[in-house]
């Protein structure tokens, strides 16, 4: 059974930073890729940035040169650094994860609010 717990929002002045973790089990297989995703009311997931099991990454446009995306060796804990944040970082910030020989079998963690205060 898949299981992703995220950690590390609250509240923060713009500017400031945080770092969210993405604890999954079990580790991220080959074919798989994990992913940060954000959410305001009234609005879809938007991508914030993807890495792959072999640390391919893509970063949205939005948090270009701010966020920065990494997962350790073990494949199994999963970051978003999140730098110099502005109020329309204000989300819920949800981790995904796919594979992608299956990508209709989609999983999510229970998310965790971010809101950056000015």
């Amino acid at each position: 059974q898949v299981h992703l717990v995220e950690s590390g929002g609250g509240l923060v002045q713009v500017g400031g930073s945080l770092r969210l973790t993405c604890a999954a089990s079990p580790s991220l297989g080959n074919d798989e890729v994990m992913g940060w995703y954000r959410q305001t009311p009234g609005n879809e997931r938007e991508l914030v940035a993807t890495i792959t099991a072999a640390e391919l990454i893509n970063v949205a446009d939005a948090v270009q040169g701010r966020f920065a995306i990494s997962i350790n060796k073990a494949k199994e804990t999963m970051w978003l650094q999140m730098n110099n944040l502005k109020p329309e970082d204000t989300a819920v910030y949800f981790c995904k994860r796919w594979d992608v020989r299956q990508p209709q079998t989609i999983y999510w963690g229970q998310g965790t609010q971010v809101t950056v205060s000015s």
